[in-house]
């Protein structure tokens, strides 16, 4: 009966193991598409990008366990949060840099393929800075958030049920899209 409260207790552990495992898994994909099969060739900014990202990646085994050593302080939502904008905003700069620089061949890609990685990207950094400003208030739901985010990446069908409520959100506050912002 020991082993069995003792596993328990591991339990918040576990789950940010699980947690922040998808978390890498999403972000190793996102990295490959954007370095793999987009950039064509590289240059000293784009190593020099690439080894940030790899060096927070390096870090998330460090933030995550501190997340499930101390699931129920807000301390351990907010360094783990902090550290997942600072992921995810590294690796936005990284396809800017890949998408744009002038430096970098890459085939054509379309709107729709941008708009869907920006959200991809963007919608982790979204719930990691609602996870932290809710963490004072429920670090549960600051849990929820993180796995949330992680859902929303695995699943691809998130991002085009993402893309049609704010395709709807935009109709319904500007009208018709008559600048192409959703156009494919």
């Amino acid at each position: 009966m020991g082993l069995w409260l003792q596993i328990k207790t591991l339990f918040p552990v576990f789950l940010s193991y699980l947690l922040s495992f998808s978390l890498l898994f999403t972000y190793w994909r996102a990295h490959h598409f954007f370095v793999s099969v987009y950039a064509k060739n590289i240059d000293s900014m784009l190593t020099n990008i690439n080894a940030l990202f790899f060096m927070l990646i390096s870090l998330v085994p460090f933030s995550a366990s501190v997340l499930g050593l101390y699931s129920k302080n807000e301390l351990s939502i907010i360094i783990f949060g902090i550290h997942t904008i600072l992921i995810g905003l590294t690796l936005y700069w990284m396809r800017r840099y890949v998408f744009y620089s002038e430096h970098i061949k890459n085939p054509e890609i379309t709107k729709r393929e941008i708009r869907g990685s920006t959200i991809r990207i963007l919608v982790p950094v979204f719930f990691a800075l609602l996870a932290i400003l809710i963490c004072f208030w429920s670090v549960k739901i600051s849990f929820f958030l993180f796995t949330l985010a992680v859902i929303f990446n695995l699943s691809s069908y998130s991002t085009r049920l993402f893309e049609s409520f704010l395709k709807g959100l935009h109709h319904l506050l500007f009208g018709e899209d008559t600048k192409g912002h959703f156009a494919d």
